[in-house]
């Protein structure tokens, strides 16, 4: 059974690299129009748009965390494919900034930060997108969490927070709009070979490994796939549902 998704339109935040980076490549390989954003890195996104075709891709610069960039975001989207079909939530940051740390305004500034990204970002653009898909008779929101998100972390507390509030948005969204044809499902990676677990892999790798059941740190593709899958009608049963990719490391 292929997936085809002709004539459907993705936003995805983050999609220069990683997860994002390759989700956009294989939505685009199933047939849908792609727009995504970057922060700093253009000539990686630009790498994106020449690869699925600038007629089918639209790389946006924005941040996350800056809810008028996430206005402008939706509008440029729409504004060039006239309309949002699916909403990947992916951009994340991720820091050390443990519990037990000696500056308090630094603590403070990490945590507002990986709010504002992590889970008011995600917030933020599903309370835009709503209202089109609305009017389009439905539509998907997908939300990249972490497996940081059921264990607690303890370098970066803040950040398996955001991603355990990405879960209980994804319910709300489901248990609020389902009824719409807005369908908000979740993904939960464990480790994945991406930018922003590379210092832990760097140092931890073997323990990581070591935890993992089928024997491997994920890649993107892995991620990316089912991100497809709950774009696809396969999932369309699925709301508020968090699917765990983690190679078996955490199981509930």
């Amino acid at each position: 059974m292929n997936i085809d998704l002709t004539n459907r339109v993705v936003l995805i935040t983050g999609g220069s690299r990683g997860i994002g980076r390759r989700t956009a490549l294989v939505m685009a390989e199933c047939g849908a129009r792609v727009a995504f954003t970057f922060a700093t890195r253009q000539d990686a996104a630009y790498e994106v748009v020449a690869a699925i075709g600038p007629e089918r891709a639209l790389a946006i610069r924005a941040d996350a965390g800056n809810p008028e960039d996430v206005a402008r975001m939706v509008d440029e989207a729409i504004a060039r494919f006239g309309r949002i079909d699916v909403l990947v939530n992916n951009t994340a940051v991720h820091a050390i900034n443990p519990f037990d740390g000696d500056d308090y305004e630094a603590w403070q500034s990490g945590w507002r930060r990986t709010i504002e990204v992590n889970l008011f970002g995600a917030a933020n653009a599903a309370f835009l997108v709503i209202p089109h898909m609305k009017r389009q008779g439905g539509g998907k929101i997908i939300n990249v969490a972490s497996r940081s998100g059921f264990r607690g972390e303890l370098e970066f507390p803040d950040y398996g927070a955001s991603k355990a509030g990405m879960m209980n948005l994804t319910k709300s969204l489901a248990r609020t709009h389902a009824k719409q044809g807005i369908i908000a499902t979740c993904v939960a990676p464990g480790y994945v070979e991406t930018d922003i677990a590379a210092d832990d892999l760097r140092r931890f790798r073997d323990r990581i490994e070591a935890e993992i059941p089928i024997g491997r740190v994920a890649q993107p593709d892995d991620v990316a796939k089912t991100i497809l899958f709950l774009a696809s009608p396969l999932s369309d049963y699925l709301a508020g549902v968090t699917i765990d990719v983690n190679g078996g490391s955490y199981l509930r």
